[in-house]
């Protein structure tokens, strides 16, 4: 269709493809601009930071991927672990709510909305302090590994590419965890552990 348009207006008969891909979001990147992407999640042991848990989504903001990325955990581990540590993009009340019951969600308080009193003036708030309506339930070091070895921008298109990227990526990592906590799984030695883990870096 497009093709024949051009045709009709004298343009030459091949359409360029569009660089974009159909199932990204845009969204708001760090340095202030807007482009296509995926909020690619992952979850690592704290102690380990071994990756158990990935997903990739095209939701502009983390607050809708606690419940999910924990059933996920519980799936792949066969367990519920009993704590998580999350960034401040996670702590949704209703996420925090839906996983009270099965484990215990550290995140850090926002911050509140300023208020006025009736004459105006600011009202200081606790920020610490339980809202009304407020229910009894209510750190990223793999994240910021990833964007240094260049986890940024992908070659492919696609949800279930972008995905695969991302699980890859976590096979990677965790190889490298591997040298670095069992090096004698991979039959290496003290000295092929360094080297390899030095390459990693």
């Amino acid at each position: 269709m497009e093709q024949a348009k051009r045709r009709q207006g004298g343009e030459a008969e091949t359409a360029r493809a569009s660089s974009t891909d159909a199932c990204a979001r845009v969204m708001k990147m760090a340095d202030g601009g807007f482009r296509p992407a995926y909020n690619a999640q992952f979850v690592s042991d704290r102690e380990a930071q071994v990756v158990v848990g990935v997903e990739v989504s095209t939701a502009g903001s983390d607050m809708g991927q606690l419940q999910p990325m924990v059933e996920q955990v519980q799936g792949r581990c066969g367990r519920l672990l009993g704590q998580w540590l999350v960034d401040g993009g996670y702590p949704a009340h209703e996420q925090i709510e839906a996983v009270a019951g099965r484990t215990e969600v550290y995140a850090p308080v926002p911050e509140p909305r300023a208020k006025k009193d009736e004459q105006g003036n600011p009202v200081v708030q606790d920020k610490h302090a339980p809202k009304a309506g407020d229910s009894a339930a209510v750190a990223e070091c793999v994240n910021a590994q990833a964007r240094n070895r260049g986890l940024i921008r992908l070659p492919v298109r696609g949800r279930v590419k972008v995905r695969c990227v991302a699980l890859l990526y976590a096979l990677a990592h965790n190889l490298m965890r591997t040298v670095a906590l069992a090096p004698q799984l991979l039959g290496l030695d003290s000295r092929g552990a360094s080297a390899l883990r030095a390459a990693g870096a």
